[in-house]
């Protein structure tokens, strides 16, 4: 019987393959693991089934003399980091190691068949939330004018919270904010952001509206704001929600379907601080008119008092009196209007300016 020790059988294979299959190849993938090691890039390969099962998987490695320049290219095509869950395609050359076996040298990657994925995906998933009768509930929601009780879903260390708190400390106007802290960019960011819309729910009540801001950085991680999960419960959320994730690539399924996408936190502040500005300025334009009409009206109430003294003055008897007209009563004081009514020997009043003249009609 013929043996081989395991190194020979390692060598033997490895001879093969670098015999057989010495070009590269591009591979369909999705990454199931990520993890970076001295510049290096160590990567899981699956792929799966329909059914989500794994029909197969392999390592490959991406060394530090090509990674840096892959990964940049890649952020700069798609915006994206490379991440967890992303189909990719790249071309790779074959290895095979004694000790860590059969493994994948990455050499190039095309960020287009991602692009493609991200918004083939992203379809998908605005076409269920349409399906499911939620897309447009957010606008459906009355933002009220002056927006005062803000819960506000961050991270505390982000640069893009600290600009929206600090723009709205400096206005005069009495808006109160209360930070939820959430993760918002990265693998864990969704799950992160929908806890703290939970903690928000259970205090609904105490706030006005929800803003989620990320903000400062590179428009990277952005991925969790395109994922069902989030956006479902943005969504169906009770209370408007604002957003200002500071990113002007592309709009986010969380952006569409939220009651205002706004682009920067700062956007969203200068949004919220400005509703208050022009309430102010109606409420001035509100007074200079109350105040113009109720100067006319005084002027107007003036000139109808005018008139109506006048009038009276006209119909004062003693100035027609001086006018040379006279008034003819009886002695019981009831005005004689016709010769008719006078009998012979009637005793009458002539009334003058001047006093009366009491005569015997004959």
């Amino acid at each position: 019987m013929n043996t081989l020790s395991l190194s020979d059988l390692c060598h033997l294979i490895g001879g093969i393959l670098r015999e057989r299959m010495p070009e590269s190849y591009w591979v369909r993938a999705e990454v199931a693991s990520l993890q970076l090691r001295n510049g290096h890039a160590y990567f899981e390969l699956v792929e799966k089934a329909d059914t989500g099962i794994v029909a197969a998987k392999a390592r490959a490695t991406c060394w530090a003399s090509v990674y840096p320049l892959l990964s940049a290219y890649f952020l700069d095509e798609t915006g994206e980091h490379l991440q967890v869950g992303m189909q990719i395609l790249i071309e790779v050359e074959l290895s095979f190691h004694d000790v860590y076996g059969l493994s994948l040298n990455i050499i190039n990657i095309d960020p287009s068949y991602t692009v493609g994925d991200l918004a083939r995906r992203k379809q998908e998933t605005i076409h269920r939330l349409q399906q499911e009768g939620i897309w447009d509930m957010q606008r459906e929601l009355m933002l009220p004018t002056l927006v005062r009780r803000i819960a506000v879903i961050s991270s505390a260390e982000a640069a893009g919270y600290e600009d929206f708190v600090h723009q709205l400390s400096e206005t005069p106007y009495p808006i109160h904010t209360r930070l939820f802290p959430a993760i918002v960019q990265g693998e864990r960011a969704e799950q992160s952001i929908i806890a703290a819309l939970g903690k928000v729910y259970e205090e609904a009540d105490a706030f006005d509206a929800v803003v989620i801001i990320r903000g400062g950085g590179a428009t990277t991680d952005l991925s969790c704001f395109d994922g069902y999960e989030l956006s479902s419960h943005c969504a169906q959320f009770p209370l408007p929600i604002l957003t200002g994730i500071g990113h002007t690539r592309d709009v986010s399924i969380v952006d569409m379907v939220v009651h205002l996408p706004l682009k920067t936190p700062t956007a969203v502040a200068a949004f919220l601080i400005g509703r208050f500005r022009d309430a102010e300025e109606q409420i001035r334009t509100l007074r200079q008119r109350l105040a113009r009409t109720a100067e006319r009206q005084i002027l107007v109430r003036r000139h109808i008092l005018e008139v109506l003294r006048l009038k009276l003055e006209n119909c004062n008897p003693e100035r027609i009196y001086r006018r040379g007209y006279s008034l003819m009563t009886d002695t019981d004081g009831h005005i004689i209007r016709s010769v008719h009514a006078v009998q012979s020997g009637q005793h009458i009043l002539t009334h003058l300016a001047d006093g009366k003249i009491h005569s015997v009609a004959e």
